[in-house]
């Protein structure tokens, strides 16, 4: 199956980028695509086995729906498995590098969306991400 992978490099020490990344009062806050959307609720068992469950909603209340997903394994502050109820598999990994914590995370695409759209949407994201726990 072909993966799209999204990358950025956070200034920040890993223990911080590890700690944004995973709970959810730190998630909420940066896990959106753009400006108009939001995530208003998560929650995060970070264990194999365990579960994750993000709402991710128009600010308008337009529309929403939920992104869930089950911890397949996790090495802290290394490497994320998991895989999203629809079955597809994400990797993300943590690596300290001179430039700071390069964070890449590996997906399977699904079918409805084009490759770019959800390559462009998961790297705004991870951008996101970057901008808050650089903040």
């Amino acid at each position: 199956m072909p993966t799209i992978t999204v990358t950025t490099t956070v200034n920040a020490p890993l223990s911080k980028v590890w700690q944004y990344f995973t709970q959810p009062e730190h998630i909420m806050n940066w896990n959106n695509a753009s400006p108009d959307w939001h995530c208003p609720a998560a929650t995060n068992n970070l264990v194999a086995g365990g579960e994750f469950h993000y709402t991710m909603a128009a600010k308008d209340g337009s529309y929403s729906f939920d992104f869930n997903g089950t911890y397949e394994g996790l090495e802290k502050e290394s490497v994320i498995v998991y895989f999203i109820e629809d079955g597809r598999k994400v990797i993300v990994t943590f690596e300290e590098t001179a430039e700071g914590v390069l964070v890449t995370e590996v997906f399977e695409p699904e079918e409805v969306n084009s490759m770019e759209l959800q390559k462009m949407g998961w790297q705004a994201i991870l951008d996101n991400f970057k901008k808050y726990t650089e903040s």
